[in-house]
């Protein structure tokens, strides 16, 4: 069903992946899991790893579960905007997105990912800090984008990549 490659086979353009395919964050174990959409991030090369790097508001039911867990996946689903409606709508407080979404759910590697996915990146936590006010040298873009609600920045380095053969 997958096939292990390395980060740098990765054929898709990053950033088109990342801002208009999006992606599904997931973390937890076969007990207990959640995943959310996610349009922001980027990967490359940090520490001398390569890593993924994504934002998540605090009160997002996902961050308590990238906080538990020491690994996170990262994942693709082509032009499967089903997926998203749900899964960047619903709060998995609410509802069960698994099933709502119709997800496939894998738990493997540490964490969990989905069987519909064409891509799949699992990533090992590395970093975890909220952005800060006064970080922002252009203060349009916490105008813009926040209302006191600062994502925290989780860099994960990649420790498999999965494409579905």
């Amino acid at each position: 069903m997958f096939k292990e490659i390395n980060a740098t086979e990765i054929k898709d353009n990053i950033i088109n992946l990342i801002a208009n395919e999006w992606a599904l964050v997931a973390a937890g174990t076969e007990q207990d899991y959640n995943m959310m959409t996610a349009s922001w991030g980027f990967m490359g090369e940090m520490w001398g790893q390569d890593c993924v790097a994504t934002v998540v508001r605090p009160q997002r039911y996902t961050m308590d579960y990238i906080n538990n867990n020491d690994y996170f996946t990262f994942s693709f689903y082509g032009d499967n905007k089903a997926i998203h409606s749900v899964c960047g709508k619903y709060s998995g407080r609410d509802v069960n997105k698994t099933e709502k979404a119709n997800l496939t759910p894998i738990f493997n590697y540490n964490s969990v990912y989905f069987a519909e996915a064409r891509l799949v990146i699992v990533c090992k936590k590395q970093y975890v800090s909220q952005l800060e006010e006064n970080g922002f040298l252009n203060k349009e873009i916490l105008e813009k984008w926040y209302n006191n609600d600062l994502h925290n920045l989780i860099i994960g380095k990649i420790e498999k990549v999965l494409i579905k053969e």
